[in-house]
């Protein structure tokens, strides 16, 4: 399987960054600098179009980061000019340090030995390949959509692969990793008399052109999906035993406690898990995980935005509450090691604590165990969107197509869209069943907020517990 080759961008300056930080490197308790260089290209069929285009996702530059007595301050450049780098970058670390005097101040960041590289692996490469021939397979897959159902009305297959490398220096380190993602989407819309509804499939991985080899065979069941969707009908507003498939345990666990164990937001007051640190909040089969580390899938990588090897954090153990998520500014704030989770949407935005591959972990049940432990309930498919209130713990799930169980049995009936609704703790700690069954998904994206985008992924096996519906 070939590898992703390193960026020649990166390559051609990692003398000049090595140096700049070494020459200007006495001047600081610490210095470091992250370089990225990430391509990316997009693909669409419609019935009206064929276009490929470059990604929104394409970046390239350089941040700078030093401290000095407690304080830290960066300075990003998208290039580098000739000359003594090492001299610009101390006379503008030094004017932000000047204009930071009152800035909070950190304990020392740590800078232990460590070179390390990693490149993935993927079949074909999308880079290389003609743009005809890939918008020729989407075409293909849009046309099996329309073909499958006579309601169907408009359907579209888009893909996007990006190119991911970066480069990190200190004085400890030389890190670097070049990696390949791709996702891509299915869409069917059908329409009965007023009615019109959408669905979707989205497929998603560290793989290249070989991703889109799974699209055929999903074009009729999203065109069926669409057809069901016309004849969905509400849920009468209630408590319900629902079983979440993947996509949807996935949802919750992004929703429930990813956003709400960013510890940025600890140090900032706006979390309650802080006060739940190593406290039951969770049902006791319940394990949850995030971490670039231990899956492969598009939140997967070597190191984050600030040179921290990525890990596998285990945040909920048997129910109990025992980690958060980190970047380096957080673990220093609040004195904890910190996870790898420090990302930025660009080299030129702020390091946040984010999520990566946000997962459940599989259990031991079987799904039909779990359908037949049902008297009255749903099935809930697919995913809509989410929101949650780190704050109270409230949450919000809105799911595009439930199934409804009755006696054990699904009985046929579908609905969508359903509002899913709960205080975190309480769904969480009324799972009583959890599969064997597992996946990921990172066909999306997550905000910070309504800002600051990074790519991520979530999943897990199916659970059952319980939650409020209309």
């Amino acid at each position: 399987m070939p590898e992703c080759g390193e960026s020649r961008f990166l390559a051609e300056r990692a003398a000049r960054l090595r140096e700049a930080v070494d020459g200007a490197g006495s001047r600081y308790d610490y210095l470091s600098v992250l370089g990225t260089d990430s391509t990316g290209l997009g693909f669409g069929a419609t019935p009206r179009e064929k276009r490929a285009e470059d990604s929104r996702w394409s970046e390239r530059g350089f941040v700078f980061r030093a401290q000095k007595d407690g304080r830290v301050v960066e300075w990003a450049t998208s290039s580098l000019p000739e000359g003594d780098l090492a001299a610009l970058v101390a006379e503008r670390l030094d004017a932000l340090l000047a204009s930071a005097a009152g800035a909070r101040r950190y304990p020392p960041i740590s800078d232990e030995k460590v070179e390390a590289a990693w490149r993935s692996g993927f079949e074909r490469d999308p880079f290389a390949e003609d743009p005809e021939r890939v918008l020729a397979t989407l075409d293909a897959a849009r046309k099996a959509v329309a073909a499958a159902s006579d309601e169907i009305v408009f359907s579209t297959a888009r893909a996007e692969f990006m190119r991911v490398a970066k480069l990190f220096v200190s004085r400890n380190r030389t890190l670097s990793q070049s990696f390949v993602w791709g996702q891509a989407y299915l869409v069917a819309v059908a329409r009965r008399g007023d009615v019109t509804k959408s669905a979707h499939e989205s497929f998603s991985g560290l793989k290249g052109l070989e991703l889109l080899d799974a699209l055929a065979a999903k074009a009729a069941p999203v065109a069926e999906e669409a057809s069901a969707l016309l004849g969905a009908g509400g849920v009468e507003p209630g408590e319900y035993d629902v079983i979440l498939t993947p996509a949807i345990s996935g949802l919750l666990a992004h929703e429930a406690f990813g956003h709400g164990v960013e510890m940025d937001m600890f140090v900032k007051g706006r979390a309650l898990a802080a006060e739940y640190l190593g406290k039951s909040v969770a049902s006791p089969i319940v394990d949850m995980y995030d971490g670039a580390k231990g899956v492969d899938e598009c939140g997967t990588y070597l190191f984050d935005d600030e040179g921290v090897l990525s890990t596998r954090t285990l945040v909920i153990d048997r129910g109990r509450l025992v980690a958060g998520l980190s970047d380096l500014q957080s673990a220093l704030a609040l004195g904890a090691a910190p996870t790898g989770n420090g990302r930025r949407e660009a080299f030129d935005h702020k390091a946040y604590a984010r999520m990566t591959n946000t997962y459940f972990a599989p259990g031991t049940s079987r799904l039909e165990d779990m359908v037949a432990a049902v008297r009255r309930g749903w099935l809930l498919e697919k995913m809509a969107s989410g929101m949650e209130d780190p704050k109270n713990w409230g949450i919000q799930l809105v799911v595009s197509l439930a199934r409804e169980i009755r006696d054990g049995k699904l009985t046929g009936r579908v609905a969508g869209p359903v509002v899913c609704s709960g205080y975190v703790p309480d769904v969480l700690s009324a799972i009583d069943m959890v599969s064997s069954d597992f996946a990921l998904s990172g066909s999306g994206y997550c905000g910070k907020g309504h800002k600051e985008y990074v790519k991520v992924s979530a999943g897990g096996p199916y659970l059952k517990t319980k939650m409020r519906l209309g």
